[in-house]
């Protein structure tokens, strides 16, 4: 797919990290950026930034996770600019849960699937049929990660759950628009290779009530400067990806119609080996015993 000017690039968890960066970059060539995020202060900051640089910026407040929110901003878009070229399925939040997977707030399990797999399903179900009837070239990109998508962090393993789920349904819809021989592509996006600075971390600041713990934690939350320092502490370097990185990797993805966003990376690539290795030599997975778990 060219990216050309004047096509309409939908980004969600636009307001701020990888789905600003990607906003910013889609304006760069000069596409119509649609900017979705549940954050109305950090939103209006985004769209103003973008709106200071020239861009053409649609932005709207939108909890993914609501399915009516994604289908209203379908409509809101077409009726605006009649199409939509680039899909983003990028909106993403971490669960805040503790301790071993028997001990977790379901609540924490129902707030990452809302977020991280049905608000892809979402956005699937309300862009993609008009992508495809329009008959012109498109795509979509679903954010994943190496947390689940290449092997699970059992420190994290509600979000790699979800993130697991992402890259299987956008295998999934890659081979049904193979099968309607759309002239839609998809792409899964697994960013890095290294950390990224973004708002991840203090995904809770953006809990909804009905999503509530449902019993305190027993540690505070821990934000990516006290995670930093820790490992820093430890004896661990600490590498970060720009954000403007996995933006440019997600353009180029695009033109190529590459079905895997994802860098090449030392410690992710001996992943992909040792988890293959394990399933074809039916052997139990020793790539997960080295995680601290205590």
């Amino acid at each position: 797919m060219e990216l050309q000017a004047g096509q309409v690039a939908v980004v969600t968890g636009a307001a701020s990290g990888i789905g600003l960066a990607m906003a910013r970059r889609f304006a760069a060539e000069g596409l119509k950026v649609v900017l979705a995020d549940v954050e109305e202060a950090a939103l209006d900051k985004a769209a103003a930034g973008l709106r200071a640089d020239g861009a053409d910026v649609y932005a709207r407040v939108v909890d993914v996770g609501e399915r009516a929110q994604v289908m209203e901003l379908a409509e809101a878009v077409y009726d605006r600019h009649g199409a939509v070229h680039v899909l983003c399925n990028n909106a993403g939040v971490g669960s805040g849960a503790e301790g071993r997977m028997w001990e977790h707030d379901p609540n924490d399990w129902r707030w990452a699937f809302a977020v991280n797999v049905w608000g892809v399903f979402h956005g699937v179900q309300a862009f993609v049929p008009q992508m495809i009837n329009s008959g012109q070239p498109g795509h979509v990109v679903n954010t994943s990660s190496s947390d689940g998508g290449i092997a699970p962090l059992p420190t994290a393993s509600v979000y790699a759950v979800t993130k697991a789920a992402v890259v299987t349904l956008t295998e999934s819809l890659y081979a049904h628009l193979k099968a309607e021989h759309a002239r839609v592509g998809a792409s899964v996006l697994f960013p890095g290779p290294h950390m990224l600075r973004t708002g991840l971390w203090e995904s809770h600041r953006n809990r909804p009530a009905r999503y509530a713990k449902q019993r305190p934690r027993r540690t505070p939350y821990r934000s990516l400067d006290q995670w930093e320092a820790a490992m820093r502490a430890a004896g661990e370097e600490v590498r970060f990806t720009p954000v403007e990185e996995v933006a440019q990797l997600v353009v180029d993805g695009i033109r190529a119609d590459r079905f895997w966003l994802l860098p090449a990376g030392e410690h992710s690539d001996a992943q992909i080996r040792a988890r293959s290795r394990s399933m074809l030599d039916r052997a139990n997975p020793s790539y997960l015993e080295s995680f601290v778990l205590d």
